[in-house]
C-alpha cells in the first residue's frame, strides 16, 4: 500500500465547511491522504475562550466526518494569526500539500492579508486554496 499523503489544512471558521471536506474527500480518492488540522485560533464575541473552544467544536466536526470516511485526521489549535500558525508548524519534509481553506473575499480577513499566496512564497509543496461558507459538515 502506497504511504499516506500528508497534508497541511489551514482552516479556522471553515474547518467543517462541507466544500472544504468535499475538497479532502475527493483528494482522498486520488490516493490516501493523512491530514493535519490547523486552527489558529481568533477571539469570536460567542466565545469566551478566546476562540479556541469554537475552533476545536469546528476541527471535531471535520475530524468525525473525515475520519469516517478513513482519513486520518489530527487536530491542531495555532497562534490567532494564520501566517505564525502555519510558520510554526512548517517543517519542509513534514507536509506534501497544503490546503488554505478561507471565507468568501467580502468576509476572509486571510484574504485581505493574501494568506494563500504567503503561504504559497513560503512552501515549497502544493497550495490548494478552498473559498468555503461557514457551515457544518454535518447540517441537513
Amino acid at each position: 500500500m502506497d504511504a499516506a499523503t500528508r497534508v497541511l489544512v489551514l482552516a479556522n471558521r471553515t474547518a467543517d465547511s462541507p466544500r472544504l471536506v468535499t475538497q479532502l474527500l475527493a483528494r482522498h480518492s486520488r490516493g490516501p491522504i493523512a491530514v493535519t488540522m490547523l486552527a489558529p485560533a481568533a477571539w469570536e464575541i460567542q466565545d469566551p475562550h478566546g476562540g479556541t473552544e469554537s475552533a476545536w467544536r469546528r476541527l471535531r466536526a471535520a475530524q468525525k466526518v473525515l475520519q469516517a470516511d478513513g482519513i486520518e485526521v489530527c487536530c491542531k489549535i495555532g497562534d490567532p494569526d494564520p501566517m505564525t500558525a502555519f510558520e510554526r508548524e512548517w517543517q519542509v519534509g513534514r507536509y506534501d500539500e497544503i490546503v488554505v481553506s478561507t471565507l468568501p473575499r467580502y468576509l476572509s480577513r486571510w484574504l485581505r492579508i493574501d494568506l494563500p499566496h504567503r503561504i504559497r512564497k513560503a512552501a515549497d509543496v502544493p497550495v490548494t486554496h478552498v473559498i468555503a461558507a461557514p457551515e457544518r459538515a454535518d447540517a441537513s
